[in-house]
Parts: structure tokens; sequence; C-alpha cells
């Protein structure tokens, strides 16, 4: 467990890299006892300020809500993030590479809430009973840690390598679609760069949101009616270059773009 100053003085340093884009090393390697409380208190100092400078809160994030990725960082659950109103991108506005670091893409479903979900006890059911919609969804994903060179710790610290994220047009309700079994692919300048399906994301995505409803509100934090909830990708990350489109193509639930320049 770090000090609160100690917090404090790591939440700046993040910050610092993501305005200037000057990465930094690994907070795990420069101080190894930082644990997930900790990573989610510097998280949140840096969430509490740009909300102070203006920023909204519209929706949350889930993270490593893949087996293998959960494996790789050695953690038996997935992370969160928030998402603001600052960090919404568009299909018809070209994205600038050199706003990000090091910028990478994810295939999502979204989830567009109607109502607000319960804490602790957070069920599917719940979750299901207070969608109004899914939505296609790319996820921009940053880290302010030199090459991706991330822990657990790093990533969660760091909004959960949150950056960016972008809605297609269509909305489809949740008794409309099995929402385990959405065929994704994803095309980088007309090829094929990546495929996936929905129930790589713990095997529902809808799992993945009522964890979300429960682990959040240890922090104080509850998804609300109106939020935007990226559950995880179903498929794997794709590095970003100047001059690339990509096209995220579902299987019944329409498609949604991002170009980057």
């Amino acid at each position: 467990m770090l000090p609160a100053a100690t917090r404090d003085v790591l939440a700046a340093h993040l910050a610092h890299a993501e305005r200037s884009r000057e990465p930094i090393a690994p907070l795990t390697a420069g101080y190894p006892e930082i644990d997930v409380v900790d990573a989610y208190e510097i998280q949140l100092i840096n969430i509490r300020r740009r909300i102070a400078d203006g920023a909204r809160v519209v929706g949350h994030k889930v993270g490593l809500s893949s087996s293998a990725m959960q494996q790789m960082m050695g953690v038996n659950e997935p992370d969160y993030g928030h998402l603001l109103d600052e960090m919404q991108v568009y299909e018809d506005t070209p994205v600038k590479v050199a706003n990000y670091l090091y910028p990478r893409v994810e295939v999502e479903v979204g989830f567009i809430l109607a109502a607000d979900l319960p804490g602790a006890g957070c069920t599917e059911e719940d979750v299901l009973g207070a969608t109004a919609a899914f939505a296609p969804a790319i996820e921009l994903i940053d880290t302010r840690i030199t090459d991706w060179k991330i822990a657990l710790c790093d990533t969660i610290a760091d909004n959960a390598s949150s950056a960016g994220f972008v809605l297609g047009a269509a909305r489809v309700a949740p008794a409309d679609i099995d929402i385990t079994g959405i065929d994704a692919v994803l095309s980088r300048n007309g090829e094929v760069v990546a495929k996936g399906r929905s129930d790589a994301v713990l095997g529902n995505p809808v799992t993945a949101v009522a964890w979300l409803a429960r682990k959040v509100e240890s922090f104080g934090v509850r998804l609300k009616a109106g939020d935007i909830v990226l559950p995880g990708s179903c498929t794997r990350a794709i590095d970003v270059r100047a001059g690339d489109n990509f096209v995220a193509e579902f299987a019944g639930l329409g498609s949604v773009r991002l170009a980057f320049e």
C-alpha cells in the first residue's frame, strides 16, 4: 500500500505523460509495493481532476476480459476504467495519431443503459433489463507507459489503458440478438486484420457488465442510465498507423468506422 502523497505524485506523472505525450517508466518498476487498491485510487485521482476541469463521465470500460489476457497478466478477474465525453471520437472525423503515444484499436459490443444498475448484487438479468440497446463500437486504447511494458497495476492506474471510443449508428435491443453469438471482423484499409466473437468476453459480455457494476460500487462508483459500457474486446488489439482506415463489422449489429491521420 502506498502513502496518499505517493499516489498523488504518480497520478500527476501519468497525467503529464498523457498531456505531453512523453511516456514514463512502469509504476510497478519504481514502486513494487503498489497494489490494486493503490492503482484504482490513482486512476480516480486523475478522473476527478479531469471532471474538475470540465470533463463528464459518460460510461465505463472493462479490460482484461478474455482468459488469455488474464493469464498473461496473472490475474483472475478483469479491470475497469472510465469513459469521458472528451474521449469520444467520431466516424466522420479522422483522429490524429500524434495525439497518442502507442495507439491501438479493439472491437467491442457496446451497451447503452436505460436504467441505473444495482451495485454489489448486480446480476446478468439486471444488466439485460437495464440495457436499452447494443451498439457496434471500437475502443481506442493507449498507454502512457513506455512501449506497453505494463503490469496489472500500471494499466489500472492508467485508466485501464483507455484513450477513446466510437459508436456506430446501429442500435439493437437485447431481445433481438444473441449477445453471445455476434461474429466480428475488423478490417484495416480493406484487409481483414482480426476476427472474433462476442463470447470471447468472459463467455458473455453481459457477465462482464454485471461484474463491473459490482466492482465499481466498492470505489463509490455506479453505472447509471445513459451510460455507455464497453465490456471488452472480441478480438486482439491492433496497432494504429497514420493513414489507417478501420471498419469493424458485427453480424446482426451493423458496423463502425474509424480513420486516423
